[in-house]
């Protein structure tokens, strides 16, 4: 088991972003490293039960906020059954109040059916018209009848990201993405100095975005196996490629305001061992928030990221048992989630055994990390 760490930065939390609600303990408080501030906040949103966004969003607000100058807020699906991160628990994501002040929201999270009041500050936000993030899930993050006004929070991904779920184009856990750059866009600023992305998630198909109206980026390539040496397949179904990554325009729950989105439909946390992902997200967070987007935004890692290959987890209280805390991902640690099996390991375990400080050698190449045997589905 592993006992939960109590960070300095936790407490804060009530002080620097104004949360009235909840406990500090329950969400996890990044701010601008000292002398980088931009004036930006943003907030993101983890709870899925498959693609471990619990590990990838601490490390994406790391990155953003110690290289790029934002305050930033995660939040988790949090069991109230002893406050531990439980991404199987689909109804309390405690510290939304933080949207309140965000200028944008980066979601992952995956059919979350969360009370009024959590809920409340999401058509807030979106009602004012600021930006959104969402990547591989956030396509179906709502689901049950929640409504705000004549809003179903089921249909987020589709009225707001531009996309439903749809189905899984590729073959889950057999074939991997490979990104290809859409031409006519390969000189937008989100995609300075972004590379040929490859991940061992499938492409989802794409059916209901406007592809008129939205900016294309990425399409993706079903490739033959996992491997990144793999080739594309060849035939129907990658003739037309799925668009991977687009921008596009939103209207918001209340029918009037407008605001703008960015939608991956990547984002496993092994996903991101790609750099060239997490430079997609990076250039996104800064396009949409009005900051310039340099010629290669710098995406290395804060501390070492382990990340757990994607899977359900339905063994009975495995999350329970494993205990992590949001204080657990605070600066210089950074633990994975672990599968039965194979559990859990700390950033702090991981660099004794190899005699490094923690983050002494921080991963950036763009192929994802050796990994265990992916589970057959």
């Amino acid at each position: 088991m592993i006992k939960a760490t109590k960070s300095i930065l936790v407490p804060l939390a009530a002080f620097l972003f104004g949360s009235t609600a909840g406990h500090a303990a329950d969400w996890l408080t990044l701010p601008a490293k000292a002398g980088t501030a931009n004036g930006k906040k943003i907030v993101l949103i983890s709870g899925d039960e498959e693609y471990r966004s619990e590990e990838s969003c601490p490390m994406l607000a790391k990155i953003l906020s110690q290289k790029h100058g934002f305050d930033c807020v995660v939040l988790f699906a949090i069991n109230p059954d002893g406050g531990y991160i439980d991404p199987n628990f689909q109804k309390n994501l405690p510290g939304t109040e933080a949207l309140d002040s965000a200028d944008l929201m980066i979601i992952g999270s995956r059919f979350r059916q969360l009370p009024d009041d959590q809920i409340a500050r999401f058509a807030n936000y979106l009602n004012a018209g600021k930006p959104v993030i969402g990547f591989r899930t956030a396509t179906h993050a709502f689901t049950g009848p929640a409504k705000t006004g004549d809003f179903k929070w089921a249909d987020f991904g589709l009225k707001i990201l531009g996309e439903k779920w749809v189905n899984h184009h590729g073959n889950h856990k057999v074939e991997g993405t490979r990104s290809e750059i859409e031409a006519a866009n390969a000189k937008h600023e989100t995609l300075n100095g972004v590379g040929e992305i490859f991940a061992t998630t499938d492409v989802y198909g794409i059916k209901n975005l406007d592809q008129n109206a939205a900016i294309i980026l990425l399409r993706g390539a079903v490739t033959k196996t996992l491997d990144p040496t793999s080739k594309n397949l060849e035939g129907p179904k990658n003739n037309p490629m799925m668009p991977l990554a687009w921008l596009r325009e939103y209207t918001a729950p209340n029918g009037t305001a407008r605001g703008k989105a960015f939608c991956t439909t990547l984002g496993a946390s092994t996903d991101f061992a790609d750099e060239s992902l997490r430079r997609l997200v990076v250039n996104a967070a800064l396009h949409l928030t009005g900051l310039k987007v340099p010629d290669k935004s710098d995406v290395a890692y804060i501390d070492r990221f382990q990340p757990t290959n994607y899977s359900a987890v339905g063994e009975k209280d495995y999350y329970k048992n494993i205990n992590l805390k949001p204080a657990d991902y605070g600066l210089g640690q950074s633990p994975s989630t672990g599968l039965p099996g194979n559990p859990p390991k700390t950033e702090t375990e991981d660099a004794q055994k190899k005699n490094l400080t923690p983050s002494a050698t921080p991963r950036t190449t763009s192929q994802p990390p050796p990994q265990r045997p992916v589970p057959k589905p």
